[in-house]
């Protein structure tokens, strides 16, 4: 056979077997990537799911900002306040002529309804001084206001209105309930705009800024422990409230902290623990029945925390008793370690001021000490500033509104 065709002939044998290798011989099989399998809830699971859902949406919409607002704006108020000119006139006005009448300053400021018979609450430097008093509604609807009573020891005043029917108004809140962070809303009639909602959170609680003026001759001695918010406050919000997302009042708005007088970060409010006892005093007894406990205090720091075993940088050291006083009737010494009053923690003079601020002269409170490596109880009895325990005043008004002596 010819060498060339038996080359030939083996290589298309070669190439046909190579071909049938291809065909027949089995391919592997690709896996394709398959999807994670669902988790499986029953229907009950579902519908329970879904209740739980709408109960977390109905909480929701009870602690928006929009129930809150609507909650408390008809009950905040706009106070104008008009006062004739006490500055000395000029004589030669009289001799060429000109008037002599002295000019009427007016200011505004903003209230809250705490009595639908018609009392108001808002900032004794709101009114100080005037002349004359309107308050208008947000129904736009305008009374004039006379003064019940007003407290610059706490910048407290209340006003009363005759409309002739109920008032909406607001419920108070417990400011001790208050926590850092808590979204608030302030209330109020800023730059002269009525009904203005603003919302902010609060940043600090117990706040001493020196605000109030001390006159000892006028027996005005300042009680200081501000609410610190963010809310945005402006000038004529001062007197306006400050309420929690279930539209409680918790507290009076009093004072920003500004270089330019305008909103920038701080404002301060009166806390409604200090508002609910001073608004109640002067509406039932035209006066401020204001308890001291007797005590000078510091707070205690880390060092002296060593020193008494205490398990917590906390409370404050008794440094000294007012002889005459309800601690002065008591077993508390000096050095004592002052951890509670009726449950509430102290830790600074101001939370100590806010605190007594809630009592009158007579009255007991139970105070927890730390003394010689254990705690206990002490009750004293409270006096006024002059060492007196002091009757309760008969109500000077008609038991007419809903607030009693507590």
């Amino acid at each position: 056979m010819n060498p060339i065709k038996t080359i030939a002939i083996g290589l298309l044998s070669g190439l046909c077997g190579s071909a049938l290798f291809a065909v027949f011989e089995p391919q592997p099989t690709s896996q394709s990537p398959q999807p994670a399998s669902l988790p499986l809830m029953s229907v009950s699971n579902v519908h329970q799911t879904a209740n739980k859902q709408s109960e977390i949406r109905a909480e929701f919409v009870q602690n928006s900002f929009e129930y809150a607002a609507g909650n408390s704006i008809d009950a905040v108020v706009h106070v104008r306040t008009s006062t004739q000119s006490r500055q000395a006139l000029n004589p030669w006005h009289e001799l060429l002529g000109y008037p002599t009448r002295s000019p009427i300053l007016e200011a505004s400021g903003s209230g809250v309804i705490i009595d639908p018979s018609g009392f108001i609450v808002t900032n004794h430097h709101v009114i100080e001084g005037a002349d004359k008093i309107e308050v208008s509604l947000n129904n736009n609807r305008t009374y004039e206001a006379q003064v019940i009573g007003a407290d610059p020891s706490t910048d407290i005043a209340v006003l009363q209105i005759f409309p002739g029917t109920a008032l909406p108004c607001i419920e108070f809140g417990s400011s001790d309930d208050v926590n850092i962070g808590e979204w608030v809303l302030a209330v109020g009639n800023p730059f002269d705009l009525t009904s203005t909602v603003t919302a902010g959170i609060v940043s600090a609680k117990a706040r001493n800024i020196n605000l109030l003026r001390a006159r000892p001759e006028r027996g005005v001695f300042p009680i200081e422990s501000f609410i610190q918010t963010d809310a945005a406050v402006n000038p004529g919000n001062s007197g306006g409230a400050l309420v929690n997302t279930k539209g409680e009042l918790i507290g009076i708005n009093t004072a920003i902290a500004s270089r330019t007088g305008s909103y920038a970060g701080y404002a301060f409010a009166v806390p409604s623990t200090i508002v609910r006892k001073v608004s109640q005093d002067l509406m039932l007894y035209g006066e401020v029945q204001r308890a001291y406990l007797g005590i000078q205090i510091e707070p205690v720091n880390q060092q002296l925390a060593k020193e008494l075993a205490l398990d917590e940088v906390a409370g404050c050291s008794i440094t000294a008793i007012v002889p005459g006083s309800g601690a002065a009737d008591s077993e508390v010494q000096v050095g004592d370690i002052v951890l509670a009053i009726d449950g509430i923690e102290i830790s600074d003079f101001p939370e100590l001021q806010e605190c007594m601020s809630r009592y009158r002269p007579g009255e007991t409170v139970v105070v927890r000490i730390w003394r010689e490596l254990s705690a206990f109880n002490l009750t004293i009895q409270l006096k006024d500033r002059n060492g007196q325990i002091a009757e309760k005043l008969e109500p000077t008004l008609p038991q007419t509104h809903h607030l009693t002596p507590s």
